[in-house]
This record gives structure tokens, sequence and C-alpha cells, in this order.
């Protein structure tokens, strides 16, 4: 048996021993970025039971002023920027877990009796495994962790993409992919914009029911003797109000302060590991 073989079936075996303590999800997302973060909220509040697992910090903080993204006529702190887009997770029922996903195997038969409702299992470096129905990789454009799966993918240089059918869907049935691995624009708004969709296609390809994510004043289906379609929400204008008044709170303590995070820069400019600026600059 080669090592490679040998490595292969000792983790078979880990995950097999070890299959009732993994928490299993309806979904993972390999991915903290804009990307997985926006298919983390869109799956989240699908009542899809959502973890994000992330290891490094998003490219985005490298940027140093956020000005193409809609809603920020000024543009924004792309570090505030993140933070807003965790909490907009988290708030929607995400599960953020701090790790690298090193890889992702299908469930293997003699686990399946302990992870009935899970297809695959994603071995994290820095924590314990997370099983799911149904993977979204939303990483940086290295996508080792997905070849155990025999999921389609193309070389590109120093870069690795995963092929996908124009919506998200990858040759493994219940694998995305969203974002730059996908081979999507490297820009905020797009990656935002594709995430929301890969995420869109995953559950109308799950047995949830779904027509639109859309919260409408009270009456507007109700009142024309339609029901509210699934995904959908009719608020009171007592309810509108106090939403509005919610965030308006949450957008002035965001912007009470400058953000407290150093900017990044390239991490070969610096000697540092985390890529920030020296001290005296």
């Amino acid at each position: 048996m080669s090592d490679h073989s040998a490595d292969d079936a000792r983790a078979g075996d880990a995950r097999a021993d070890d299959a009732r303590a993994i928490d299993t999800y309806e979904v993972l997302i390999v991915g903290g970025g804009v990307a997985g973060l926006m298919a983390g909220v869109y799956t989240a509040r699908a009542s899809l039971d959502t973890v994000v697992v992330t290891a490094d910090d998003p490219i985005l903080t490298r940027n140093a002023h956020l000005e193409n993204v809609p809603g920020f006529p000024a543009g924004v702190n792309p570090r505030l920027f993140l933070d807003m887009l965790r909490s907009q997770a988290t708030r929607n029922g995400v599960d953020l877990r701090s790790g690298r996903v090193t890889r992702i195997d299908r469930v293997s038969d003699g686990a399946a009796a302990d992870l009935p409702d899970a297809r695959f299992v994603a071995t994290v470096d820095r924590g314990d495994a997370v099983a799911a129905e149904r993977v979204i990789a939303a990483s940086w454009a290295d996508a080792e962790y997905l070849e155990p799966l025999g999921v389609d993918l193309r070389a590109a240089g120093s870069k690795t993409y995963v092929e996908d059918d124009g919506l998200g869907r990858t040759s493994v049935e219940g694998v995305y992919a969203a974002g730059r691995i996908a081979e999507r624009y490297h820009q905020t708004v797009i990656a935002a914009g594709h995430g929301a969709e890969v995420a869109t296609t995953l559950i109308h390809d799950s047995a949830v029911p779904f027509y639109h994510d859309w919260v409408a004043p009270e009456g507007y289906f109700t009142d024309r003797g339609r029901d509210v379609p699934p995904g959908c929400e009719e608020v009171s204008e007592t309810e509108r109000r106090a939403r509005e008044r919610e965030s308006m709170a949450a957008m002035r303590e965001y912007f009470a302060e400058p953000h407290d995070e150093r900017q990044r820069t390239h991490p070969s400019l610096v000697d540092d590991a985390r890529g920030r600026l020296p001290e005296d600059e």
C-alpha cells in the first residue's frame, strides 16, 4: 500500500470511529470571504443549518479602501465591511468556525449509519471534522481539498479552479463552487452576487420549499388572495419601523469610530506572517 493510500485508509478509519462526535450540517461552506459569507446568509435564511469554515483572513483585508460596492457612496473600510458581513451571517444563523479544511471525502459506508443525513465529511486542521449534506467551495483558487471527491478542476499556473455548470453546480452532485475558486471575476460585488446565486441554486436543489428571499409589506400577497410564497415574509408597518430603527442603530455603531485593525498589504512585501505594515509606517 502506498503512503498516500495508507493515509487515506487511516483517515477513513478515524472518520468512521469518530463519526458520532462529528457535527453535521445541511450546508458546509469552505471559505469565509465575501462569496462564502453571502452564500451562508442565503442558505441560513432558507432555514438550512449552515457552517462556514475559514482559515485565513480574506484577501479583501489587503484592500486599502473599498469604493465600488453598492450602498457606500464614499466607500467603506474593507475590514469593517467583512466584520459587518460576518455579523450578518451569524445574525441569520450561520455557525462560523476557524480552521483550514484540508480534505473533503464522501461519507464512507462504515460511517453512514452514524451520519445518515450527510454525504460529505471535511477534515479540519484546527478542530473537529464537519459533516454535511451539501458543500459550497468558496475559498481561494486552491482546490486541493476537493481532489478526494473527484471534482472536475482546471489548473491555471499556481491556481486551480473548479469547473461548474454556470449556476455553481460542480461535476459532483451536492458540491458547489462560488467566487474566485469558480473562476469568477476578482471583485467584491461579483463575489457577493455569485455567492448568493450559488446558494440559491443549492436551495432550489434541496428539499426546502423556496420562491424568493424577500421581506414585503403586510398585505403585499395576502391582500390579493395569495399565500406568502416560501422564503418570503410579510411584515406590518410597526415591524418595518422597528427593523429600520434597529438597522440605523447598528450602522451608527459600526461607523462610530475608525476600524482599529491595521491595514494589510501583500505578504511578500513585509517580513510579517500576517502581511501587516511595519509599526512605524
